[in-house]
């Protein structure tokens, strides 16, 4: 994936409404991207060091049950919030998205 289509993909999620924002990572659990700057640069630090290391297992999961399978997205839902992850090759991307007020509709 190139510099800009990464920038698109980025520009593209985070004009949805319930959209908290979004890190990715590299394979090495380094940050190539946020939206968390900041005063928000400390959550970004912390979900992009927690949550590769549950994508990670997740995998194993999805592997140990079916060798030939892998993990293609991983959806958390929390009472407050819901965590996006989208494993790549080389990048982790992860989204941190609100609630929906009722009566909303995905975008």
């Amino acid at each position: 994936m190139s510099d800009v289509d990464i920038e698109d993909t980025i520009n593209r999620i985070k004009n949805h409404k319930s959209v908290q924002g979004i890190v990715i990572v590299n394979i090495e659990g380094a940050i190539t991207r946020t939206t968390y700057l900041n005063e928000k640069k400390d959550e970004g630090d912390t979900i992009a060091k927690s949550i590769p290391i549950l994508a990670q297992k997740a995998r194993s999961l999805v592997r140990d049950l079916d060798p030939t399978n892998d993990l293609a997205f991983l959806r958390i839902k929390s009472r407050q919030n819901e965590i996006l992850i989208a494993p790549d090759k080389d990048l982790l991307l992860i989204v941190i998205q609100g609630p929906k007020k009722q009566g909303e509709d995905d975008q």
